[in-house]
């Protein structure tokens, strides 16, 4: 064959068969991610948004990008963009002791002692900033500080009750479409502007000696807020732990029954307590006690009604104590998705400007922002809380990546994307993208309800830059990893 009939020869043949991976890389990323939802049965069946964009708001990629959506815990990317905007991420919540009468030379308080909450949700043992090798301590430092600055005044008797006032926000601390048993768990904790411990305590059950002995029940701090029923028994070695816990409707029981391996490890978990404020009165009375102040009437609590209700103030400041940073705060909340935080932040950034807040006129303050500044339209979203534990807020695809590309134009860029987990390293995501491309690629919230998976954030992409994405799965009836590991597929295929 001659050299230039040869040549057009192999031309001709490479053209016509492409290698395999050309050939996938030409396919259109619509026919791609069409192919990987039809070919994962937790996507198959289910109701399924996605939309991709870049900075410069070119989308790339969307399906049902106008289609309500559940959407979990990427709620949050709203709750804390909110706070952001209206706050500052400098912002610091303050919590305030002050004494409701007179004292003299004899350390004795004529009146009430009054703990008031500012709204902070880091009253606790979390670690601030964010540290995902150590998270949580059992310890409130905060509560032994004020403790310290009451005793420093000369305080040693109080003629009356430590109150725990939680009136910056109107008393409501359900939102709308929580589960049932939620509030039985400290994912599901009240919401109250006084908070401690995130509204939770931990329940520990440790076996008994031997096979057969009644097993060892706890409740840590326990400051009153239950009466512990306990009904666990300890079984031969060997034998799975299994602990059922209730909490009957309208009463302060914990009931805690089952069976736990004897020489087994114990079984810990969170619960929330039913008042808030009530819970961190005793527990800051505890504090004073152990140092010798005591309080001859107990512990009592200040809820309000409505945002009208007027509620006498006033009193002598004895201590006080300032939160973290904001922008730490909101960290904490994306990282490891923190329900009660979210709630509190969606209030607090609509209480700035009028003193007093109840949950309707956060959500309506909150919409007010996404259609004035994020532009949204009306329609696009209906909340009804701050985390997304409720199953009736509603979002779109198209108006989740419109709110990324806002912030990601905003002066709080910064302390925004350092909120967000990271694929493979921590938070919510450190347990995907592990050893993939994407790993460190990603920053992104997760959300799952039952039912529900979601995932919303940024692809730092080789070539195209910075991407903002969203993929909503609702209504499938696999197990959860199935539709994560869809989910991370559609994400993975960007790369590509």
């Amino acid at each position: 064959m001659k050299p230039l009939l040869l040549a057009l020869f192999c031309l001709s043949a490479a053209v016509a068969e492409p290698p395999r991976q050309k050939r996938k890389r030409m396919r259109p990323l619509a026919q791609r991610m069409e192919q990987i939802i039809a070919a994962t049965p937790a996507l198959e069946r289910s109701h399924v948004g996605v939309r991709v964009v870049d900075l410069k708001g070119r989308v790339l990629f969307e399906k049902n990008a106008r289609s309500w959506f559940i959407p979990a815990s990427n709620t949050k990317l709203y709750s804390t963009a909110f706070a952001l905007a209206r706050l500052g991420e400098g912002h610091k919540f303050l919590t305030r002791v002050t004494a409701q009468g007179s004292w003299g030379a004899d350390g004795v308080l004529r009146g009430d002692l009054r703990l008031t909450g500012g709204g902070d949700p880091s009253l606790s043992g979390r670690t601030y900033p964010y540290d995902k090798r150590k998270e949580w301590d059992d310890v409130a430092p905060g509560i032994e500080a004020l403790a310290d600055q009451i005793f420093a005044t000369g305080i040693r008797r109080i003629e009356g009750r430590v109150i725990g006032d939680d009136t910056a926000y109107v008393w409501d601390p359900f939102p709308n479409g929580w589960s049932i048993d939620d509030p039985l768990f400290e994912y599901g904790a009240p919401v109250s502007a006084l908070t401690l411990q995130d509204n939770s305590l931990r329940l520990v059950v440790r076996p008994g000696a031997r096979e057969g002995d009644p097993a060892e029940v706890s409740l840590s701090p326990d400051v009153g807020q239950f009466i512990l029923i306990p009904d666990v028994r300890t079984e031969a070695a060997g034998v799975r732990t299994r602990v059922r816990v209730e909490r009957p409707a309208h009463t302060r029981e914990l009931r805690v029954h089952g069976v736990i391996a004897a020489g087994g490890r114990p079984y810990e978990n969170l619960f929330a307590v039913e008042d808030p404020a009530l819970y961190a009165a005793r527990a800051l009375e505890a504090a004073l006690l152990r140092r010798g102040v005591t309080a001859t009437e107990g512990t009592g609590v200040r809820h309000r009604a409505s945002e009208d209700e007027s509620l006498e103030g006033g009193g002598e400041v004895v201590a006080q104590w300032e939160s973290r940073p904001l922008r730490e705060i909101v960290q904490v909340v994306n990282k490891v998705s923190q329900n009660l935080h979210a709630e509190i932040l969606l209030r607090e950034g609509a209480r700035k400007n009028k003193g007093v807040i109840a949950r309707e006129s956060a959500v309506d303050a909150l919409r007010d922002f996404l259609t004035g500044e994020v532009k949204l339209e009306k329609d696009d979203v209906n909340f009804e809380d701050g985390s997304g534990l409720s199953r009736l807020t509603l979002l779109t695809p198209e108006a989740t990546t419109k709110l990324l590309l806002h912030m990601s134009a905003s002066p709080h860029k910064e302390a925004w994307f350092a909120s967000l987990p990271i694929g493979g390293e921590d938070g919510t995501l450190s347990r995907r993208f592990n050893g993939s491309a994407m790993a460190s690629r990603v920053r992104a919230k997760t959300g799952t309800l039952s039912h529900v998976s979601a995932l919303g954030g940024y692809l730092d992409h080789p070539r195209l830059g910075t991407l903002a994405f969203t993929v909503l799965v609702n209504n499938y009836n696999s197990p959860s990893a199935e539709a994560r590991a869809g989910i991370d597929k559609l994400v993975m295929t960007l790369l590509e």
